[in-house]
């Protein structure tokens, strides 16, 4: 669904949760095969009984991937990604666990041509934080036109 959402209408202290998410098994094996990352914590079930967690943990960037893909029910055409800022995984999460992410918005700067907005980012296993971090949003101004003066 597209849904133009210009600067003016971000409000700082705002929050929205997504929906729940349940980490598979397949989720785990396509990253790894995508990214190369095949170190036994995520993929081998056999040596991970004998490790603290007992068990496969998904990768920590994967969690925080998954986070930002479930905050975009909405496509703005006025806005684009500006970049992400300190992920931390703060808990592991295993095959089986459902996740949410709630967003908050943090910050906004109007730069002349260019504004900005800070969302925090939280990924919570349960009602656990399970990984955390930040992200930058250019946006418009309401009758700004991408590439005007």
């Amino acid at each position: 669904m597209f849904k133009s959402t210009f600067y003016e209408e971000y409000i700082v202290g705002a929050v929205r949760d997504t929906v729940d998410r349940t980490v598979t098994k397949t989720d785990i094996v396509l990253y790894a095969g995508q990214t190369g990352d095949f170190f036994p914590h995520h993929m081998d079930a056999e040596c991970c009984k004998t490790q603290d967690f007992g068990q496969r943990i998904a990768h920590g960037i994967l969690i925080f991937s998954m986070g930002v893909g479930m905050t975009a029910g909405e496509v703005n055409p006025e806005a684009f990604s500006y970049g992400y800022d300190k992920p931390r995984f703060v808990c592991p999460i295993m095959i089986g666990d459902t996740i949410r992410v709630r967003v908050t918005i943090k910050d906004k700067r109007d730069y002349g041509q260019t504004a900005r907005v800070w969302h925090g980012c939280g990924i919570m296993r349960g009602y656990e934080p399970a990984s955390a971090g930040g992200s930058g949003m250019r946006t418009l101004a309401d009758g700004e036109e991408e590439g005007k003066e």
